[in-house]
């Protein structure tokens, strides 16, 4: 076992133990591996660190000194005031929030580093420093007075047995003598050599103990692409494993009614639209699953995309299935799908969960028999008791919603059906090689031509009455609009609730004598189909909904949206809705209410909806706002959780590893040669149960 001692408990660690090993656990370290790859959130240069007496007012600084006084002013808005000093002068460190709870967590005598910029008020000040916590740097021992100190992820449960960052220290010094003449090189030779990278058993010492700046960025380099090149390597073996897949569905004809239904439609299709179709008939062809995803801003034009795969599929004898997140949206689907499609004899059925039990065994039984050739749904489509006479297609719609093991249940139904995954929230670059990195990507990037730019502003709640006044006007000339309340508190009920009341205050206020709608997540399937084809027949002119509406719902003579408390929701939820209008010729506004107090990251998710409905550059921003550890359910996709580095900031390093990975692939997909045999090693003992997960992502 080549790796046996990085799989050794940190129990057995010298100066760790049962209960610091317990408390280790909680926090992710098991093993010594978990411990070594534990680093450091940051670092502190001590030949950087200033005295508090040089201090330059508006610069970001990092000061050391000792708690010489704390006190907490006001009452409920109270704020905390902390006095550090040393032997030049003293600082004032203020927190404007959380005094209740900081004026429990200093005493008198400790030392902190802390870091902030600096103004002057009363004196030199930094208003919520970060902070942490040292012993007195005189005493330390030759680990923790270098001039570069590591500082570790603070837990409780670590600081509450020792193993504060100089704690940490003493273990990883301890476990790294230890080890490190058993830290294998698990890289070949040729990407060190390439990419002039130290090697693992140096870069994990120099990491965890740099003596440079130099020493350390270097170590930190060669992690961070090995952490990334084992992640590329999962996508590229993932890929080629779908590709030698055998048995896998050629569809050979494009047939009379798939030309029919492109002659019908009314429109001209981009050539962003034609390219992409090409590309996916292409793939249908091969003798290898598709696996494609479609992503394309909301009003590309997805759907009618899709629904022509489907259709080839069913000319050449197969069933299809399309899986949507919710009711509402599959209900979209098939009401779009039977428009298309009823004229050309191809029979759909909708199954989702709130159907009689009769007419869900009956479409259960034209499954079976393969009267049913397309099935729209929601997750009802995976369960156990589902089954297909022939599927031959599976089109996921917003498939980020959906976890690995429902779509692995999905692809089950079938001997490996053709996979086609659509988004209306576009994928950032980084995301795409990574969360993505094994799929065929097809992008529509061009709207229709007859489509507006939607103006898009934000205003604060006491401009509520002049914006209602305008949305009656609109109304008046024979426009739609959606006005759309939050999920709040998370409870369906409060969210029912603030719809329901704001319908009844509206309907009998500034929007009285006007025809309008009220649409939630409670009502029944045949409720909500009945108040959206109202809506969609021009019956109403408002619609006051939940956030039912998000994705999916298509009326052209819809031009205005207006979002109730735009401050809750996310940005990619803010331009899902925007993109409910802007669907005719005419122009469209989007409006987004705030309410006080607002909040910085709340203000930067109105502001860049205000700047740009460009979907990519959005997305961009909301990775970089959300992190990715949070964007497009990141945690569901059996993606590993990364360590050290960073798909945003380390781009280039991604491209890099990615480029070597997929290269190693293409040229030993067994990894079977002398010089890869370690990096497949490595990949068995730490990627293999992640990677039978992701085949499924």
């Amino acid at each position: 076992m080549p790796f046996g001692h990085l799989r050794r408990s940190v129990r057995y660690l010298k100066g760790v133990g049962e209960r610091r090993a317990e408390a280790l656990e909680k926090c992710g370290v098991q093993t010594v591996h978990d411990l070594l790859t534990f680093f450091p959130r940051r670092y502190l240069d001590r030949s950087r660190i200033a005295k508090i007496s040089e201090l330059e007012l508006g610069r970001e600084v990092t000061a050391i000194g000792s708690v010489v006084a704390f006190r907490t002013y006001g009452g409920r808005k109270a704020r905390f005031v902390l006095i550090l000093r040393d032997e030049s002068g003293e600082l004032r460190c203020t927190w404007f929030h959380g005094a209740h709870y900081l004026r429990n967590a200093f005493r008198v005598g400790e030392w902190l580093a802390v870091h902030g910029k600096v103004r002057f008020f009363n004196g030199y000040q930094i208003s919520h420093p970060e902070f942490d916590r040292l012993t007195d740097p005189d005493s330390e021992t030759h680990l923790h007075t270098g001039k570069i100190i590591p500082l570790y992820p603070g837990f409780s449960e670590l600081e509450s047995v020792g193993l504060d960052s100089r704690g940490l220290r003493r273990i990883l010094f301890s476990a790294l003598s230890e080890i490190s003449p058993e830290i294998k090189e698990i890289l070949p030779e040729r990407i060190l050599g390439r990419y002039r990278l130290l090697g693992r058993r140096a870069a994990f010492n120099m990491v965890h103990f740099p003596d440079s700046e130099e020493q350390l960025q270097a170590a930190i380099r060669r992690l961070k692409y090995e952490e990334l090149f084992f992640l590329e390597l999962m996508m590229a073996l993932r890929m080629a494993e779908m590709r030698k897949e055998l048995g896998g569905i050629q569809f050979k004809l494009v047939g009379d009614k798939t030309k029919s239904l492109m002659s019908r439609v009314p429109f001209e299709l981009t050539e962003s639209q034609k390219k992409v179709l090409r590309e996916i008939w292409s793939d249908m062809q091969a003798p290898h699953p598709m696996n494609r995803l479609l992503q394309g801003d909301v009003g590309a034009g997805k759907t009618i995309v899709a629904l022509t795969a489907m259709l080839i599929a069913v000319e050449n004898g197969y069933q299809t299935g399309l899986m949507a997140p919710t009711e509402i949206l599959a209900e979209q689907h098939y009401l779009t799908v039977r428009q298309w499609l009823d004229e050309l004899g191809v029979s759909a059925a909708l199954l989702v969960g709130g159907q009689r039990k009769s007419e869900r065994d009956e479409i259960l039984q034209k499954l079976i028999s393969g009267e049913v050739q397309m099935v729209i749904g929601t997750h009802a489509l995976f369960q156990e008791r589902i089954q297909f006479k022939r599927l031959g297609l599976v089109v996921i719609d917003e498939q980020h919603r959906f976890g690995v093991v429902q779509r692995a249940m999905l692809r089950k139904k079938a001997l490996n059906p053709d996979v086609l995954v659509m988004t209306a929230t576009p994928i950032p670059r980084t995301l795409a090689l990574t969360v993505y990195g094994d799929l065929d990507v097809s992008t529509i990037d061009q709207k229709p031509g007859d489509r507006q730019p939607i103006k898009t502003v934000w205003r604060y709640d006491g401009k509520k009455d002049e914006i209602y006044r305008f949305v009656r006007s609109e109304a008046e000339k024979g426009r739609q609009a959606y006005i759309v309340f939050p999920l709040v508190e998370d409870s369906e009920k409060i969210d029912l609730q603030a719809a329901t009341e704001n319908y009844e205050k509206l309907k009998s206020g500034i929007f009285e004598g006007l025809r309008i709608a009220l649409l939630h997540g409670r009502m029944s399937g045949q409720k909500k189909d009945e108040v959206m084809t109202a809506f969609k027949n021009g019956e109403c002119r408002i619609l006051i909904s939940t956030t039912v509406i998000e994705v999916g719902v298509d009326v052209p003579n819809a031009s205005i949206m207006v979002v109730e408390h735009a401050e809750r929701f996310g940005l990619t939820q803010l331009h899902q809705l925007r993109g409910r209008v802007g669907r005719g010729s005419e122009q469209s506004h989007c409006i987004l209410i705030a309410y006080r107090p607002l909040g910085g990251v709340a203000r930067k998710r109105l502001q860049t909806l205000a700047k740009t409905t460009d979907g990519f550059e959005i997305a961009e921003v909301d990775l970089k706002i959300r992190g990715p550890g949070e964007f497009f359910g990141v945690r569901q996709s059996g993606i590993p959780k990364l360590r050290i580095a960073n798909i945003l900031e380390d781009y280039p390093i991604l491209q890099a590893a990615r480029k070597e990975a997929f290269e190693l692939v293409k040229n030993d997909p067994a990894l079977s040669l002398s010089e890869n045999r370690i990096v497949k090693a490595f990949f068995a003992e730490f990627y293999q149960d992640r990677f039978r997960l992701s085949k499924v992502a």
